[in-house]
């Protein structure tokens, strides 16, 4: 019996590390984009990354999503290095659900933002995702509400960074805007809070993804970006580098601030 349960666990341990699988994994290829844990390979240390929460899925059964079993349920969550310096990170996988953000998705990216937030670590986001998962209704977009609400908690306290590496649009965009630093890819990254054919049903007016939220529009133009890149490898680098400038956390300014006011 023992056997059974070990062999099960391994089975399901294999299945976590193909994402959503190998058509899937393809398509991300496809569109020039890297899966979500080749993202995390190159932001880490080697061997650094330790997962956590990787069985949890959703608990749904709206919609069909009682038949859908997705491991992880489409956010890898944990902490790893970054030059022997401890940072806590989640990566939303397109390959799963397209990474939309539901109820269990969210308490995963909350449960690392407070661990972080615990240990006055930096937290790092990841996102590439379809928004709230629409059979998930009202607990996917509290789940975003959560999520900004620590946000705020760790703001001043611990750095955040946000890399945007696919679609982030409507209550997605909310987080990395709040956060520290943002990175952007060329032709890749895309944030908005409604997308282009809303715009054309309400106003009229034909835009495209790049022209309302590409890299180039939010670098130049708004000055939503801080990091403009041509490739997903290029940003991960250049975060690695801007992160060897970034304090730890706020605790050293807090103590030369106590320090000045004893003298």
């Amino acid at each position: 019996m023992n056997q059974d349960k070990a062999a099960q666990l391994e089975k399901k341990k294999k299945l976590i590390l193909q994402g959503g699988g190998k058509k899937r994994i393809d398509q991300q290829h496809s569109k020039g984009k890297l899966t979500a844990r080749e993202r995390l390979n190159i932001l880490l240390d080697p061997d650094s990354f330790s997962e956590i929460d990787s069985f949890v899925t959703h608990r749904s059964t709206n919609f069909g999503l009682d038949k859908v079993e997705a491991l992880g349920d489409g956010v890898i969550t944990g902490f790893g290095q970054i030059d022997d310096r401890l940072v806590y990170v989640y990566a939303q996988d397109f390959t799963i659900l397209g990474g939309s953000l539901g109820e269990m998705h969210a308490k995963k990216i909350c449960k690392i933002m407070d661990l972080a937030l615990q240990n006055n670590a930096p937290i790092i986001g990841i996102n590439d995702s379809g928004g709230a998962r629409i059979q998930e209704g009202v607990n996917s977009l509290a789940g975003y509400a959560d999520i900004f609400y620590r946000n705020t908690l760790c703001s001043g306290v611990i750095p955040q960074l946000s890399v945007i590496l696919g679609p982030c649009a409507g209550g997605a965009v909310y987080s990395p805007g709040i956060t520290d630093f943002i990175f952007m890819v060329d032709d890749i990254s895309h944030m908005f809070i409604t997308g282009p054919n809303v715009i054309k049903e309400v106003t009229g007016e034909n835009v495209t993804f790049e022209k309302l939220g590409g890299s180039k529009v939010h670098s130049e133009e708004s000055g939503v970006a801080h990091f403009s890149s041509s490739s997903e490898e290029e940003a991960l680098l250049l975060l690695r580098e801007l992160f060897s400038f970034l304090p730890q956390n706020n605790l050293l300014f807090q103590l030369q601030i106590s320090l000045m006011r004893l003298i």
